[in-house]
């Protein structure tokens, strides 16, 4: 298990066509060496798994990766589930560059985002 800083942003989308660099995520989180996620890892550091979403102007939010008493693996950034941003598939990824993941936002919009960067935390 090795903890790794991983950046995700915007793929392609309508409201974005080429995608966009100003919109993602960034998140810490402990990897195996194939880069799917390691959940034994997270029990042991989930206090230092965070994420920091940025969306273009909008002021960034800072919050911390979270598994549910149900198995879902999101984003959250206060107490409570309003805000949590589910994670599709989370534990089946293999964060390496160029691939893809699908995070549900706030709005309860899914939107496709390409991995741009893995590098060690």
């Amino acid at each position: 298990m090795t903890l790794k800083r991983i950046r995700l942003e915007l793929a392609r989308t309508k409201d974005f066509p080429d995608g966009s660099h100003e919109h993602g995520y960034e998140f810490t989180a402990p990897l195996k060496a194939d880069g799917h996620l390691d959940p034994e890892g997270w029990k042991e550091l989930a206090q230092v798994c965070s994420v920091h979403r940025f969306w273009g102007k909008d002021a960034p939010e800072t919050g911390i990766l979270l598994r549910t008493r149900k198995g879902v693996w999101v984003f959250s950034y206060e107490i409570g589930e309003d805000d949590d941003e589910p994670i599709f598939r989370f534990d089946r990824h293999a964060f390496v560059e160029g691939e893809y993941v699908s995070v549900t936002e706030h709005d309860g919009v899914t939107r496709p985002f390409k991995v741009v960067s893995v590098r060690p935390a």
